[in-house]
């Protein structure tokens, strides 16, 4: 899932970009989870609490603070070099403040679907490249391992277990915001477990088995959801 950021002073502009948003993800079978923020001393305080911002399109007039303020805060208060930025505006003369804040495209009001279609896949396809391992704290130590050697997640209370192909791990945290750092291949199929769609070997409508032989259940309420997602993934094998 990738998390998308809208911050615009204007309604209308936030809610079309919104829209074009979920049009491209629904087209291209691309989970997205859209926030919006009318301001951007709003959308600072959000991301100095640690949630995550995977792509933002960000006005440059905002009534305040403005978009390049908020861009240098994200990179060098947040120190975040990874959050794609896609700054909007209505005027084409700010290329030349805009380059210390690393931006990714630049688009000019009004913006149209095949401009989101452009730089929301440019995005994407960076993202991508950079999301093929996943990190978890243990006290002071950090702990990296490969998206591809990851079974499935499951949950005890705060406890998790992350199940390898090659052992087990564990620490503190929570499912729901686990996910948020988790790339496509993910999928929650009930509220204590997260799996591995490339491991999964066999499906039906209550479970699912993975390549070590082991079988989960997939709770009611997450089933319709687990069912779309895996006729779609079939699709895309199938080249459809």
């Amino acid at each position: 899932m990738y998390n998308v950021g809208i911050c615009d002073d204007e309604e209308d502009i936030c809610s079309s970009l919104e829209k074009m948003i979920l049009q491209y993800a629904e087209k291209n079978m691309i989970s997205i989870k859209i926030n919006v923020w009318y301001s951007g001393e709003g959308l600072c305080d959000y991301l100095q609490e640690k949630h995550p911002v995977d792509i933002l399109f960000l006005d440059i007039k905002l009534f305040r603070m403005t978009g390049i303020e908020v861009g240098d805060f994200i990179r060098n208060e947040l120190e975040d070099r990874e959050m794609q930025i896609i700054y909007i505006s209505r005027e084409s003369s700010y290329a030349q403040k805009l380059f210390k804040t690393q931006p990714l495209d630049f688009l000019i009001k009004p913006i149209v679907q095949k401009d989101i279609n452009r730089t929301l896949g440019l995005a994407i396809k960076i993202l991508k490249k950079k999301m093929n391992r996943f990190w978890f704290q243990n006290g002071r130590d950090f702990h990296y391992v490969a998206f591809d050697d990851i079974l499935y997640f499951s949950s005890e209370g705060r406890k998790i277990k992350l199940f390898l192909t090659c052992g087990k791990r564990e620490f503190y945290g929570k499912l729901g915001e686990i996910e948020n750092r988790l790339s496509d291949s993910f999928l929650s199929i009930h509220h204590s477990y997260i799996v591995n769609l490339k491991h999964i070997v066999l499906y039906n409508y209550e479970s699912v088995e993975l390549t070590n032989g082991i079988v989960l259940p997939i709770s009611r309420a997450n089933r319709k959801v687990v069912r779309e997602h895996m006729f779609r993934e079939r699709k895309i094998m199938d080249g459809i």
